[in-house]
């Protein structure tokens, strides 16, 4: 108790002497902004043109924590900015991009501290994105000495300095406007014959106090800001701010906190993609001449990925997401079968189209990770039905083996795990955080999910039966042998998710199941096929016949699209 005593007085004292010096450390123990940070975050940080093809441009990315989270910006802590993501927009064949942002900075420590490397680097042809803003507040003369001058005590877009003691170099230092480091980007951009693109900030996890359901837009009046220097520079603007709240708020306020962590300002990796979606999508539908080159090295990334090609008019979208007990082999009539492959069966394809999106070996966290739910997701309009079963790969290992394990809770859990295979680190969540995630997404469309218990699998057990908590019990029989079910576990954990989401439940793992204990291990072995998890067509047209029983015996309006 004593040892635990003198820790907290220790933690208090420490805290307490950085408050009072403003000494700042961050995620890997680091003071930020001093020399020995900056050697550290340039072991991280690209070379200054070193992406370079040819005589292919490169796109350069200036920028604070909401660029790149941290010194090393790595994801260690679970925070992710969106400069890590935003290649993926853009042709590599075409242009590179260099995330040279680094946490802590504003406009005047990374144009006094960072900028010049960056600058003699930049080539004709050359575009260079400016979202700076986040840090420059506090003291003008503070130990940190990260703002810019504010002769009014506002943020000032008009062309002034004043001459300081910096107390970080201890040198005299000239320290000018906002709109006076901007300018000096700009200019300096251009007589390198390189494009300068201006950035709103990254929007905050902050409402309006008189519209909860609004994103604040102002960021102290950033906006405006950037926007008057661009008009004045005649420099583009795209404004990330409006996009991303835009999105935020469509969101809703549970979804837009997982865009967030640890604080309200830093993004996870689900906020970075956004964010590096929303920059992409703001070129994108710029008319301005001078990013038209820039415009035509994005991919097809930039437009959102589909899976509803086969729609038809006046007719709504069933997709079912699952692993390979929807989606297998389905074609050797002696071969692997996932029920998904039998919904024809029992849908009626006058009422609806089937579309089955489950791919074999994954998880809730592997389906979501690959974007193979973004693609049901994009796809998605009002009245169409999403069927989501997932609990046969979300057992494993998290951060070793194939890496598709979760958190084995219902709750929204989660933590940060740093993957073997490739020393990355990722936040991973709860198997029933990942449910209501796509739950929610599902409903955030108009459209109705439909929660599915995961299939049983050919394993068996003498003894009692297994009827407590049962929606479909069986019947008490000692000496007799029972398939093996998961109620206490996945199956508890998709009936709690689906009370706290309001989501429709079928169990089709309790409803199959009992089939299989009439029938006995001996006859049930030919449902399966290869092993205790795979289904045989026989298997296949079980399940999904008992998924038809579900929705009628729940009296789900979604039962009127069966047969």
């Amino acid at each position: 108790m004593k040892k635990i005593l003198s820790l907290l007085v220790f933690s208090f004292s420490l805290l307490t002497s950085y408050a009072q010096h403003d000494i700042w450390i961050d995620i890997n123990g680091v003071r930020d902004l001093t020399a020995d940070s900056i050697d550290i975050a340039n072991q991280v940080r690209p070379v200054p043109g070193s992406s370079r093809r040819g005589n292919n441009p490169v796109l350069f990315l200036v920028g604070n924590s909401t660029m790149r989270t941290g010194t090393l910006g790595n994801g260690n802590n679970g925070q992710w900015g969106w400069g890590f993501y935003a290649h993926e927009y853009y042709d590599e064949n075409k242009i590179t991009v260099e995330n040279h942002a680094l946490g802590g900075t504003s406009p005047r420590t990374f144009y006094t501290m960072l900028w010049q490397p960056v600058l003699e680097a930049v080539k004709k042809g050359d575009y260079v994105f400016l979202e700076l803003g986040h840090n420059d507040n506090g003291p003008i003369d503070s130990i940190r000495a990260r703002s810019s001058y504010r002769p009014d005590g506002k943020l000032e877009v008009k062309e002034d300095s004043i001459s300081i003691y910096n107390k970080v170099t201890r040198k005299q230092e000239t320290v000018y406007t906002f709109g006076g480091y901007m300018r000096r980007f700009i200019n300096e951009i251009r007589a390198k014959g390189a494009t300068p693109i201006l950035f709103t900030l990254t929007p905050r996890n902050d409402y309006e106090a008189d519209n909860p359901k609004r994103i604040q837009r102002k960021l102290s009046d950033f906006t405006p800001a950037i926007f008057a220097i661009g008009k004045e520079t005649n420099t583009p603007v795209i404004d990330l701010n409006d996009i991303s709240a835009t999105k935020l708020e469509q969101y809703g306020p549970w979804k837009t906190n997982y865009h967030f962590y640890l604080d309200k300002i830093h993004s996870s990796a689900y906020g970075a993609r956004m964010n590096a979606a929303s920059a992409a999508e703001g070129i994108l539908a710029s008319n301005d001449p001078q990013v038209a080159f820039l415009k035509s090295c994005l991919n097809d990334r930039v437009n959102p990925k589909r899976c509803d090609q086969n729609r038809q008019q006046g007719k709504p979208m069933v997709f079912l997401c699952g692993d390979s007990t929807g989606k297998n082999e389905d074609s050797n009539p002696d071969g692997m079968w996932g029920w998904g492959s039998q919904g024809y069966t029992v849908f009626d394809a006058n009422k609806c189209v089937f579309q089955n999106q489950a791919k074999a070996g994954r998880s809730t966290r592997t389906y979501i990770d690959e974007g193979r739910w973004d693609e049901v997701y994009n796809s998605l309009q009002k009245g169409d039905v999403v069927l989501i079963q997932f609990g046969h790969n979300d057992i494993g290992g998290i951060k070793d083996g194939k890496e598709r394990g979760v958190i084995a809770s219902a709750k929204d859990s989660c933590a940060v795990y740093r993957m073997e295979s490739s020393g990355i680190y990722q936040v991973i969540y709860s198997y029933g955080w990942y449910l209501k995630k796509m739950i929610r997404d599902t409903q955030e469309k108009g459209a109705i999910p439909v929660l599915l218990s995961l299939t049983p699998r050919n394993e068996w057990h003498e003894g009692n039966g297994h009827s407590r908590g049962f929606i479909y019990p069986v019947k008490e029989k000692t000496g007799k042998s029972y398939i093996e079910r998961r109620n206490e576990t996945y199956g508890s954990w998709c009936r709690t998710v689906a009370r706290e989401t309001g989501c429709e439940f079928v169990d089709i793992h309790n409803i199959t199941a009992n089939a299989l204990d009439k029938m006995g291990p001996k006859k049930a072995a030919s449902y399966f096929k290869n092993d205790h998890t795979h289904t045989s067509l026989k298997g296949a047209q079980l399940n999904a016949q008992s998924l038809a029983k579900g929705l009628r015996d729940i009296q789900s309006p979604v039962a009127w699209l069966l047969k």
